[in-house]
């Protein structure tokens, strides 16, 4: 058997690698897991009890959930059977951005995971018709009551349902969160998304024993395909509850693949540093000598490179391996780009990192970094995926040129704006990702950047934020950052340090320590930042990229002060409206 159509891929599972165990998430009572035969009776019975509302074939059904779920799983498959568009929403929507998604997909029902979620919804909209819920709370109709026994006559209605999709027909409705203006909806086909889950197959270490965690939000087509491709693979998942309990679960599953975004890494890695910290001298230097150690994977031109990670392993690698449950085997990485040290260094650890890249609007995959020896190479993201196509349009005297796409992943357009689409295309077919780019070694792709973030110094001279920005987070000393420069003379940078990292330092260097707030104002902080930066601009950034100024911000970017997307990007334009007083201050300063 074949699977065209996402529902079919737990059928797919049944016939190919039926599971006991194939879905499961922690209760109150601890994990509850449904097997594949259990999930495809629950779908079924809950695609009855979605007829019973008379909900039909087009209907748009809003997901707002705070993490991921085995109900959120077998809500989608079984709206999908039937031909509703399941129109996920990011749980870190603002209130006007959830607004607009309902008014524009014209939702008519909403699934939320809980009390908090319904309240969100209910601020932001009071026009839709009926509110779900993955459990039962005041103000929704329940999951549990939605599914309704099956008799041979309801299985035959489904399979007129089923019978009469196509692969073409539209799957799902995602709006892009950007980083400016209004999310669009971008129109995902089941062609589209089979496609990529079947190039993913190809190419990522999973099977019928592979224990898999699931932990970023469905709402992001990168986990949701995964999921797909679980299925597919007769993998078991396992659903974390959310972030804060994430190193609780990966004890508890002691998973063996899983997929991230860097900060995960960055966080896994700020641990290690942390624990660093609280040793002793000679643990300490230890610690520090694996991580350099590793960070230099895979050795080359080393001479012993292979014995002294052996001894790394037994003396830092392996206690830090269990930490992320013992088992983890490989990584697959995305949505953000992902710093090389931190790639090595897992890799290092006998965990496999790759990371890959994409777009919503590809369903996402676009290249990804192979686990097969000569597969991968540090700092790209990897070779085209399996029927993908990618050139580089108008490449520059480096290579460099906007990234394009071609190929059965590739969305339909953008839901309710038919003109967008002929601009998002070529003239001959090729998706315009905006992202800049070129080809190492023939093969692997390399992104520098968005078109719309480059900007242009006073001196005529482009500039890459992104870029900068990656180079400036090797410090341990900076958490986030946020590269400035369109019509300046120079370069300068909005920083939020690393405030752990930074309390060690001044304890160690006997700096009284105070509120972030007041230690970003220290002139001795100011002259730790400035001697680092004179590191990172002397070592890893060209003349033009060097950063002259820096202002330290005490607030992180997050998503709940709206400084970053739900994929973790930095909304420039707000952060720029924030910190304009500041900003407006930086580029008056001299340059250091």
């Amino acid at each position: 058997m074949d699977f065209t159509r996402l529902f079919d891929i737990l059928e797919y599972q049944q016939l190919r690698y039926p599971q006991k165990m194939a879905v499961a998430r922690r209760s109150v009572d601890g994990w509850q897991s449904w097997s594949t035969r259990e999930m495809l009776d629950v779908r079924d019975r809950l695609s009855l009890g979605l007829l019973s509302l008379r909900l039909r074939k087009g209907d748009k059904i809003g997901i707002l959930a705070h993490c991921g779920s085995p109900e959120w799983l077998i809500s989608d498959l079984a709206m999908l059977q039937l031909g509703i568009v399941p129109v996920p929403i990011h749980a870190s929507a603002r209130a006007d951005e959830i607004a607009y998604i309902l008014q524009d997909a014209d939702i008519r029902a909403c699934f939320v995971s809980n009390a908090e979620m319904l309240e969100k919804l209910r601020r932001a909209s009071t026009n839709i018709e009926m509110y779900l819920g993955f459990s039962d709370f005041p103000g929704v109709t329940s999951w549990e009551s939605l599914l309704l026994p099956t008799q041979a006559h309801d299985l035959e209605k489904l399979q007129y349902h089923r019978s009469g999709i196509r692969e073409q027909d539209l799957a799902t409705l995602l709006y892009t969160s950007g980083t400016t203006g209004l999310p669009k909806g971008v129109m995902l086909s089941h062609q589209n998304i089979v496609s990529n889950v079947k190039s993913v197959l190809a190419i990522v270490p999973v099977g019928p024993h592979t224990v898999a965690l699931s932990f970023l939000p469905l709402s992001h087509i990168f986990e949701r395909m995964v999921t797909y491709v679980y299925q597919a693979a007769g993998c078991q998942i396992w659903f974390a509850e959310n972030m804060e309990t994430l190193p609780q679960t990966l004890q508890a599953v002691k998973p063996h693949f899983f997929t991230a975004v860097p900060r995960v890494l960055e966080r896994s890695y700020d641990q290690l540093q942390e624990e660093s910290r609280k040793k002793g001298a000679i643990s300490r230097r230890i610690i520090q000598w694996a991580i350099h150690l590793g960070e230099r994977y895979p050795g080359q031109g080393m001479p012993g490179y292979w014995l002294k990670r052996q001894l790394a392993d037994w003396l830092v690698y392996r206690w830090w391996r269990k930490r992320l449950g013992g088992r983890v085997q490989a990584i697959a990485v995305g949505a953000a780009a992902l710093r090389p040290n931190l790639a090595r260094l897992f890799s290092a650890a006998g965990i496999d990192v790759r990371e890959g890249y994409g777009q919503t609007e590809t369903s996402p995959v676009v290249a990804f970094n192979r686990f097969e020896p000569g597969g991968f190479r540090f700092g790209t993201v990897g070779i085209p995926a399996p029927g993908v196509e990618v050139r580089i349009a108008n490449p520059d005297e480096t290579g460099q040129g906007e990234i394009q796409v071609r190929g059965p992943n590739v969305m339909l357009g953008y839901w309710n704006l038919p003109e967008a689409r002929s601009t998002a295309f070529t003239p001959d077919g090729w998706l315009h990702t905006g992202d800049q780019g070129c080809f190492e070694h023939k093969h692997f792709l390399k992104i520098s950047g968005r078109n719309f973030d480059f900007f242009k110094t006073s001196s005529g001279k482009f500039v890459a934020p992104a870029f900068v920005e990656l180079q400036l987070q090797q410090s341990t000393l900076i958490n986030q950052c946020m590269a400035l420069g369109l019509n300046q003379p120079h370069v300068s940078a909005l920083i939020v340090p690393d405030f752990a990292a930074l309390e060690h330092w001044c304890r160690t260097h006997n700096v009284h320590w105070t509120a972030p707030q007041f230690m970003i104002l220290n002139p001795k902080v100011l002259r730790l930042f400035q001697q680092e930066l004179s590191q990172i601009n002397a070592n890893l950034l060209g003349s033009v990229e060097a950063v002259r100024a820096f202002k330290l911000i005490h607030e992180p970017f997050s998503t709940e002060n709206g400084l970053l997307t739900p994929t973790l990007k930095l909304r420039r334009k707000d952060i720029f409206e924030k910190y304009q007083d500041e900003i407006t201050d930086l580029f008056a300063a001299a340059p250091f």
